[in-house]
């Protein structure tokens, strides 16, 4: 009987015990089924798994977005259909190890999901953590909101750089110091919330602009947030002076049409004495264009069409710019203002587009990643994103027609491909989509001269099915496409 009593208030002790491990390491405990609670009971009496690998702890990533799908090209060839078949391995081999280094380039092993768990004891920041490269800087936010424990122990690891705990005292217990994994531990939540608070990340390679990701666990709680590594840029501004001469420039990419171009001078001036207008020529025998404030830069013979929006676009020194064809016509109602009041009123608007002589062209990209092996897919589309909120008759869109207002450094850093020489415009949107914030707006009117045939201009406009062909070839390679439709 003794012998029987001894085991249960062995039992009535125990058990409790068992339990209430069960419970702190298993916050969902109560809410499980009797045979979850038994498996429960086996394994935390045998074996028990190391944290990373505990089935109770949500994973939360970081998860890598993976490689897209094929994408699929619709009622149109295969940009690479006329790449000679003994060069194609070599150049695909070629645009692969490009691709690759285009990834790194831009970032993209920094792309990745994080989940924020629910419930979890551990503040941290989840955004805007920015550190200087190789600059030592307190994490914000850090602590635990935890019950009662007989003691506390956190732990931080990150890839990129070092950790550590500032002033750190005799007695304090900090394990890690100036290096990946950090763990801090204390009996007392307060005293442990004030090392959190001193927690500081160092970047160790320099790089102007990366991430890394801090891991913060806590029992069976860990939270993931970025670290932000940037280097500063310096701001480049442009002085927009008292009136629209010092705003804009006039730029005119000019080609054997010179009576043409000498009636758009005089159209520009009737309204816009003053205002600058850059001409660059690639006609074979240029003419000498006379007249105030006209910088005419004369070009090699036939460089073709975006060699000399480069050109012109490199000599602004205004913050914006009106592209317009040479044998434009600028109308009496034509106000510049206009274009210049919508992009002040919108910061973020890169690119504004008009109507010409009625037509008020404007198109979606519609753009499928693809996969890494095969390329993209662009269709053009003749349709708008949206309005653009506040500012009537503006709509959204990734590209305009050939009359438009630019900013100037917007511009620059997207850049007009040398390569296309006589078809080309869609092409510049494309390589700004993502990068340029583009709209069309209604009543910005400008007119056309009456259109002429002529021979030696008609030869280069329009060019042979060939140079067709290598410019699918060009896209093929350069934007990593496996179709193009317009």
């Amino acid at each position: 009987m003794h012998r029987n009593l001894r085991l249960l208030l062995i039992a009535v002790v125990l058990v409790p015990a068992l339990l209430l491990t069960l419970y702190y390491t298993h916050e969902d405990f109560w809410d499980k089924t009797s045979q979850q609670i038994l498996s429960l009971t086996k394994s935390t009496s045998c074996y028990s798994e190391p944290l990373t690998q505990n089935p109770h702890k949500p994973n939360i990533g970081s998860f890598p977005n993976d490689n897209p799908l094929p994408c699929t090209c619709q009622v149109t060839e295969p940009a690479k259909q006329h790449v000679p078949k003994d060069e194609l391995e070599d150049l695909q081999r070629r645009r692969a190890e490009e691709y690759r280094q285009h990834q790194i380039r831009t970032g993209k092993q920094n792309d990745v999901l994080l989940l924020a768990p629910s419930n979890t004891p551990l503040q941290y920041p989840i955004r805007g953590f920015r550190v200087l490269p190789m600059n030592k800087t307190l994490i914000p936010g850090l602590a635990l909101h935890a019950q009662n424990r007989t003691i506390y122990e956190v732990s931080l690891r990150v890839g990129k750089g070092v950790l550590s705990v500032m002033d750190v005292q005799e007695g304090e217990d900090v394990d890690g110091q100036n290096e990946r994994n950090l763990t801090i531990s204390s009996t007392d939540l307060e005293k442990l919330n004030d090392l959190l608070s001193r927690v500081t990340y160092t970047s160790t390679v320099y790089h102007i602009k990366t991430e890394d990701l801090a891991y913060f666990s806590f029992e069976n709680h860990e939270v993931i947030f970025p670290i932000e590594i940037r280097r500063p840029s310096v701001p480049v501004l442009y002085d927009p002076g008292r009136d629209i001469n010092s705003q804009v420039t006039v730029l005119v990419k000019a080609f054997l049409r010179y009576k043409e171009l000498r009636v758009l001078i005089k159209s520009i001036r009737v309204n816009y004495p003053n205002l600058k207008i850059i001409i660059a020529d690639d006609s074979h025998n240029p003419e000498k264009i006379d007249g105030d404030n006209i910088e005419h830069y004369i070009m090699p013979p036939a460089q073709g069409w975006f060699a000399g929006r480069n050109l012109a676009v490199s000599q602004v020194t205004t913050k914006y710019f009106l592209w317009v064809d040479d044998d434009f016509l600028f109308l009496n109602e034509m106000r510049i203002e206009s274009f210049v009041k919508i992009m002040e009123a919108v910061p973020e608007l890169d690119v504004v587009g008009g109507e010409v002589d009625g037509n008020r062209f404007a198109f979606k990209l519609l753009y499928q990643e693809g996969n890494s092996d095969e390329g993209g897919c662009i269709t053009r589309v003749r349709a708008t994103h949206g309005p653009v909120p506040g500012l009537d008759g503006c709509f959204f869109v990734d590209g305009v027609v050939n009359y438009f207002m630019g900013r100037t450094d917007a511009v620059r850093r997207v850049g007009f491909d040398p390569f296309l020489k006589r078809v080309a415009h869609t092409e510049f949107f494309i390589d700004g989509l993502g990068g340029l914030l583009v709209a069309t707006c209604e009543g910005l009117r400008i007119g056309h001269q009456e259109r002429k045939v002529t021979g030696d201009y008609n030869k280069y406009r329009f060019p042979p099915k060939s140079d067709s062909d290598q410019k699918n070839n060009h896209h093929f390679f350069k934007n990593h496409l496996k179709c193009i439709k317009y």
